[in-house]
């Protein structure tokens, strides 16, 4: 009788093990294109839950010879799942590259994820009928982008041009933007379009793109056309990326040659890139453009130079200068506040306080503190919790099977992109339901972004899971470490997936380099260090945890400058810090690079729920971030090479 329990048991798992064997051979025929094997081993699985991957594989596989009735049957399927509209999609283009435009506008409308491509196939389109309306859509798509689009825009940017719609006005904004983005190839293509007064000289570009400071003091720009003057601005404005005073001492011997606008411009670019190299000057080169027209990442920056010094006046400046839609977003919504209350306006700073105080993001924790709010209990506490029977027929849904299926297949970027879909419509109950059903299945990442959706009912458990504290606690005690803030990091860095891997190498739970890794390994004492083992959970938290304490320990206890340098290396979290000490806030909000400025404010404010979580004392996350210490402050000690 055991022997039959066992075997009735056994059998779902190796049915299912040889089901997921047949699916991975027949992904793996799809990349080296055999058909024939695909069609094979298709019919054991079309019963398979995973039965419309096997079929878009078999259908993308020929999908320019492939029978339209098959693929039609296929698009009219319930929208289940993302590879349907995924095949409308590639079959669309498909549809534009023949120019099969009568079927191409039938299918075209219900298109769910439009890009640049399937875009101007929908121009061309268009265009049979419409073509004015077209060719001036056409036109904005060019000057919206410094990149180079893609072939199936050729066609209706060369119409634009040759009737007119493109002006040599637009191919010079469109010249100056990709050189502001360093799309050299494109300004080198737009530029042949050139002539006259704004003819670009390909020979100086060259010179100006391999040495920048070399071919200034070379350059004469006294009769120089815009042309000339373009590429002279250019090569400042790679120089004033590097070191903007380097830039200055250019323009104070070169300024004259240009015109005003040329000058105002200048100006801007050059008190933006001091802005983001922390230069105390950043803000006298904003002011002496002051009829320039600023885009928003200028108008950031703008007000970050002027908290770096501080300059509240200039702070409420600059973020009155940004549109509505800039104001609103949570950080300047706070720094508004700020500078109002430090202008003496306390009724208008705590009226924007309270209004951010209810959002549960960095910025809602520093206007609570302000205010002298704490969390509320009882928002953070479970306001739902979804019955065992809901569970049930949500598991059961074939959008959550095929999420796990593929999760437990590793095959985690499909995984992520079906469950995306699964719950792109769904309530808040429904998501906290699927949140859960995703910690069950140890699905870590899916369920805290899930749960991170919600809007008026909420559960802080699942938006702050806390798996592995078994394995962590012994980690954390001999590193003396608090465990809210190793929390709150590690959820960053990999929502808990034991398997991530960055594009850069960093691995595991920890997130750990792989430079990183042997230099803590070697601290450690471990011997045969392999790379390999940093992907082991036990190893993984070991190192992790270990640098977290050197960190702490080579920035004087300062967990703002640790967070930074984990995610930047410890030579930039140091060379971040002011001449004098900085509030924390202000040292996070000026933080150069975009990613570590999000990862640090993210980090700490994980770390605010995590404490509430584990009984932590309660601390405003102003106590949290506290006082950065200036440079030279923090010991000098040999570090591992930069992350």
């Amino acid at each position: 009788m055991k022997f039959f329990l066992f075997i009735l048991l056994i059998l779902p798992l190796l049915a299912a093990a040889d089901e997921d064997a047949d699916f991975l051979a027949v992904r793996a025929a799809f990349r080296t294109g055999d058909a024939l094997r695909i069609e094979r081993l298709a019919k054991g699985l079309k019963d398979s839950v995973l039965e419309p991957y096997v079929t878009y594989y078999s259908l993308r596989v020929r999908l320019g010879s492939a029978d339209p009735a098959a693929i039609h049957a296929f698009l009219e399927r319930p929208e289940d799942t993302p590879v349907i509209g995924q095949l409308r999609g590639e079959w669309l283009k498909q549809l534009g590259k023949d120019k099969r435009w009568d079927e191409f506008a039938a299918e075209y409308p219900r298109l769910v994820e439009e890009d640049a491509e399937l875009k101007c196939y929908a121009l061309q389109e268009q265009g049979r009928t419409q073509q004015q309306d077209a060719l001036q859509a056409a036109r904005q798509l060019w000057l919206a982008s410094a990149a180079e689009l893609p072939a199936s825009c050729v066609p209706l940017f060369d119409a634009a041009l040759a009737n007119g719609v493109i002006s040599d006005a637009d191919i010079w904004e469109r010249v100056r933007l990709a050189l502001e983005e360093g799309n050299v190839s494109l300004a080198r293509q737009l530029a042949k379009r050139l002539s006259g007064e704004y003819a670009l000289p390909l020979a100086a570009l060259s010179s100006a793109t391999a040495n920048a400071q070399r071919y200034l003091d070379k350059v004469q720009l006294h009769s120089a056309n815009a042309g000339e003057r373009e590429v002279a601005l250019y090569a400042m404005q790679r120089l004033a990326r590097q070191l903007p005073q380097l830039a200055y001492a250019q323009w104070e011997r070169l300024a004259e040659n240009f015109s005003a606008q040329e000058q105002q411009y200048f100006n801007v670019r050059l008190g933006y890139e001091a802005a983001r190299n922390l230069d105390a000057r950043a803000l006298e080169w904003y002011q002496a453009a002051p009829d320039a027209a600023l885009t928003p990442q200028q108008l950031a920056w703008r007000v970050r130079a002027a908290l770096r010094v501080p300059d509240w006046a200039e702070v409420s400046a600059g973020i009155s200068a940004m549109s509505v839609q800039q104001q609103y977003e949570s950080a300047w919504r706070y720094w508004g506040a700020r500078a109002l209350k430090e202008l003496g306006r306390d009724e208008e700073a705590e009226k924007l306080l309270l209004s951010l105080s209810s959002e549960f993001n960095f910025y809602g924790q520093m206007a609570a503190g302000e205010l002298g709010i704490t969390t509320d209990p009882e928002v953070i506490k479970d306001s739902y919790k979804p019955a065992e029977q809901e569970l049930a027929e949500m598991q059961a849904m074939p959008a959550v099977q095929r999420t796990l299926a593929l999760y437990r297949m590793g095959q985690f970027t499909d995984a992520a992109r079906e469950w995306a879909w699964a719950v792109r419509r769904f309530d808040d109950k429904q998501l906290l339901a699927a949140a859960e059903i995703a910690r069950r299945n140890r699905m870590y990442d899916r369920a805290i972004n899930t749960a991170d959706r919600t809007v008026v009912m909420h559960d802080f458990d699942l938006r702050y899971l806390a798996p592995y504290r078994n394995e962590l606690s012994r980690h954390i005690q001999q590193n003396h470490l608090e465990e809210a803030w190793v929390y709150g990091l590690m959820r960053q860095e990999s929502r808990f997936v034991s398997q991530a891997r960055s594009s850069a190498g960093a691995a595991g739970l920890m997130q750990v380099m792989p430079a990183t890794a042997r230099w803590v390994a070697r601290r450690m004492g471990i011997k045969d260090y392999q790379h390999s083992m940093s992907q082991q959970t036990g190893t993984n938290l070991a190192l992790g945890t270990h640098y977290m304490k050197v960190l702490l320990e080579w920035f004087d206890n300062d967990a703002v400058l640790a967070t930074t340098a984990y995610n930047a290396g410890p030579v930039r979290a140091r060379r971040w810090r002011g001449d004098a000490p900085l509030e924390g806030a202000i040292y996070v909000e000026t933080i150069p690079y975009n990613e570590t400025r999000e990862y640090v404010k993210k980090v700490m404010s994980n770390t605010m729920y995590y404490a509430r979580q584990f009984g932590q004392p309660e601390l405003t996350l102003k106590q949290r971030l506290g006082i950065v210490a200036p440079k030279g402050a923090a010991s000098q000690q040999p570090m591992p090479d930069e992350q």
